[in-house]
């Protein structure tokens, strides 16, 4: 029997589709059967029926995120301000240049052995919301619900918080003294950054994507800066800091412990391309590409940063330092210095802005699973982003700051209050009740 067009095949499967509809699997089945002679042709039927209802109304997050994207990922939520500001923890412990360098090492070692287990997790359970679905899958619902309430309602608008106040703090600081930065300014221009990257993120993970990409070249750059300058002081014979690496070194458990702790710390951040399992191009070559050209990335930039660190600046300099990088850059690079505060800006927002698009994909991921309001797994049909989780959180952000400082100075303020035209007062109302509007 000749094989059949196109449009018998359509025909085919809208006496399909309206026996499905009528729940009358064999009533379908018989009348194909009766329409096409072959049972070959009935299962050619039911594909294209398949593939034109899914095509049609099957709405899910697109696969943007290639090998580039997820190194950019990756390299971006790692290599935040810590980097620029405060490395002196591992110093502060280790009490020797040679025992600080080893920890750097080390540290990134490990962080490649937790980075290539979170690869073989990515490639077996694939399904976004890193942490989240690996205990939901093997735990239990009780765990990954506790997991993921804790992180939404605590760590994520917290570090977002954290992120978004650094940046605005060296975005205003070249103009402003450092004694008197003015804190509204501060506050605007972190609120401002942080509801700028939720719409940047809820338009398109393509543009967000490159927008990164731009932000990683940022981060480098400025790393590079600082190498470059302490590799040419060392260049120049100044080796005092070197001479004797082991002198002093730190030799009880307890501090040799946290010394490897904030070196660890430092390198927090591996796991979040697992985050976004569902939108990476092909997972299973990617996901591990892109950690294996990611840590070994970092690592390198970390230890080479430090030792430019240390090349130039004394260790009670490094401790008595709350902005190394800014500080390097006065005593180094003269009339350039005012770039170093520029790359810390760029690197803290980068960083924001990854962690927000990450983080919304566990909240998506939570709702999808029900341990959410189902709404918040909801898709724009548009830009196919998950808009929903990533405004809940924006303004679950402004909430908890609002709700852990009631007291703090406001600029603008919106009081959620009832007046009252006896007591003319207004009344506030607590969270319960607020919580009952909603």
């Amino acid at each position: 029997m000749a094989r059949c067009g196109k449009s018998r095949l359509k025909l085919c499967s809208s006496i399909l589709h309206v026996n499905l509809i009528s729940a009358n699997i064999k009533s379908s089945h018989r009348v194909l059967q009766d329409f096409f002679a072959d049972a070959c042709t009935f299962d050619k039927a039911v594909i294209f029926y398949w593939k034109k209802m899914t095509s049609d109304k099957d709405v899910r997050l697109k696969k943007e995120i290639g090998l580039l994207e997820g190194v950019s990922i990756i390299v971006g939520i790692i290599i935040g301000s810590g980097i620029f500001i405060s490395p002196k923890g591992v110093l502060e412990e280790a009490h020797s240049v040679g025992l600080t360098l080893l920890v750097w090492i080390l540290t990134g070692l490990l962080s490649m052995i937790g980075a290539v287990c979170y690869a073989e997790l990515g490639t077996t359970i694939l399904r976004s919301g890193g942490d989240y679905a690996y205990i939901h899958e093997s735990l239990g619902p009780l765990p990954a619900f506790l997991f993921l309430w804790d992180a939404n309602v605590v760590f994520v608008p917290t570090s977002n918080a954290i992120m978004g106040l650094t940046f605005a703090k060296y975005v205003v600081q070249p103009f402003f003294p450092t004694s008197c930065l003015p804190d509204y300014s501060v506050r605007l221009i972190a609120a401002a950054a942080i509801l700028f990257l939720t719409f940047l993120n809820c338009y398109d993970v393509r543009i967000t994507t490159r927008v990164q990409n731009v932000f990683l070249v940022a981060k480098i750059a400025g790393l590079l800066t600082v190498i470059i300058a302490g590799c040419v002081y060392l260049l120049q014979g100044n080796t005092g800091n070197f001479e004797n690496p082991w002198v002093g070194t730190q030799t009880e458990p307890g501090s040799v412990a946290v010394c490897f702790y904030s070196g660890i710390f430092s390198y927090a951040g591996w796991n979040y391309l697992n985050f976004m399992t569902e939108e990476l191009k092909d997972p299973y070559r990617n996901l591990p590409r892109a950690i294996y050209i990611s840590l070994p990335l970092v690592t390198s930039i970390y230890v080479l940063a430090n030792v430019g660190y240390l090349a130039v600046m004394t260790r009670p300099e490094m401790l008595a330092s709350d902005a190394i990088a800014v500080t390097f850059g006065n005593k180094i690079l003269g009339a350039f210095s005012f770039v170093m505060p520029i790359f810390v800006a760029l690197s803290t927002f980068g960083g924001l802005s990854v962690h927000i698009m990450t983080s919304s994909r566990l909240l998506f991921t939570g709702s999808r699973n029900g341990q959410f309001p189902r709404f918040l797994s909801l898709i724009s049909t548009s830009r196919s982003t998950p808009t929903p989780a990533l405004v809940f959180l924006a303004i679950l952000r402004m909430i908890w700051l609002r709700y852990k400082k009631p007291h703090l100075h406001r600029p603008i303020k919106y009081p959620l209050a009832q007046y009252n035209s006896v007591q003319s007062k207004p009344k506030r109302w607590n969270l319960f009740e607020v919580r009952s509007l909603l």
